[in-house]
């Protein structure tokens, strides 16, 4: 029988395939290694392919992509409900299978290299930032079982422990100002990769079109709209700017029943990167308007009756919505912009 729809389970080495005929029918249950999957797909006619969205899913995807096959990619958690017994490779197999035939699936567009390499410098630098605020802590926590205190701020950092150090010598052990001394060179080396990265991605953002659009929108700088254009690809994927919002976890959650909505708070689904960089970025805005004198419109007016946080998560909504306009549409942003 011809297999017409495959689900296959990824893993680092070996993966496990189910396979159906037109019918529904099983006719495909096999383990597969890493080095043998392309050359079996190759052989393989055309069909629908599932997998779930993890870790090097977009690369098979391409590749099989490229043998002729059609490969949708799916949440976990979506596919999680058509598991029917107990959990493992050939029933996660059998569920992705099951999952890709539904006609209401929600699926995620495949990522071409440029979307990964962009999003890949993105990550590192997350790190990279994170590896610093931890070197930082602990200059400043070592320092301060010496009873010697520091501001938070690595600019305090860079300038006030060489000369507390100098200040101290006499009290303090000689391995003990090595190390931090040690510590505090390592902190400027991740300093100094940081701003290698920012500067990497501000390169890539200038020579993306759709990126230099995004940044024209208040509160939208370099990181979120390289981040944005490589995380979203295609915006019409999303059928409306909601959807764009609720992807992001911006939108409330609900909570409903017998026709009573319940609204919480924000959903926090979806990407929690670009989540904080759109309300960082709104945050930003909400600062420079305060330093404004008193002005009308929209931000004015919700920061007149809401608590600041609640206004931030609003305009990082409001610019989400704005964001799949512009891609999805193929518009320039206007800040004058009437609703007609």
């Amino acid at each position: 029988m011809k297999i017409t729809t495959i689900g296959i389970d990824l893993a680092k080495n070996v993966f496990q395939i189910h396979g159906v005929d037109a019918h529904g029918k099983a006719v495909l249950k096999k383990q597969i290694k890493r080095d043998e999957m392309a050359v079996f797909f190759a052989n393989l006619a055309p069909c629908l392919i599932g997998m779930e969205a993890c870790g090097g899913a977009h690369y098979w995807a391409r590749k099989l992509q490229s043998h002729g096959h059609t490969v949708k990619l799916m949440a976990p958690q979506f596919v999680k409900p058509y598991v029917k017994t107990n959990k493992h490779d050939a029933a996660d197999a059998e569920a992705i299978c099951e999952a890709v035939t539904r006609p209401t699936m929600r699926f995620v567009p495949v990522k071409h290299v440029e979307q990964q390499s962009v999003l890949a410098l993105h990550r590192a630098r997350q790190g990279m930032v994170r590896a610093r605020t931890a070197q930082a802590n602990q200059i400043r926590g070592l320092l301060a079982e010496f009873g010697l205190v520091v501001p938070q701020g690595i600019t305090h950092l860079y300038q006030r422990v060489p000369l507390l150090l100098e200040q101290a010598k006499d009290e303090l052990p000689g391995l003990f100002r090595q190390l931090i001394q040690r510590l505090l060179a390592h902190l400027k080396v991740l300093d100094r990769q940081v701003d290698e990265m920012e500067l990497e991605i501000q390169m890539w953002q200038r020579s993306n079109p759709l990126s230099r659009k995004l940044e024209k929108i208040p509160g939208i700088g370099p990181l979120t709209a390289s981040a944005m254009v490589a995380s979203v690809g295609d915006a019409k994927s999303f059928h409306n700017g909601r959807q764009l919002a609720a992807w992001l976890g911006l939108v409330p959650k609900q909570h409903s029943s017998g026709g009573r909505p319940t609204l919480l708070g924000m959903s926090k689904r979806g990407d929690c990167y670009l989540r904080t960089l759109l309300i960082h970025g709104a945050r930003a805005v909400i600062y420079a308007l305060k330093r404004k004198p008193p002005t009308t419109g929209w931000l004015a007016n919700l920061l007149a009756r809401r608590d600041k946080n609640i206004v931030a998560v609003a305009l990082a909504n409001k610019n989400a919505r704005i964001i799949w306009a512009l891609l999805a549409q193929d518009r320039e942003f206007r800040s004058d912009y009437a609703t007609p």
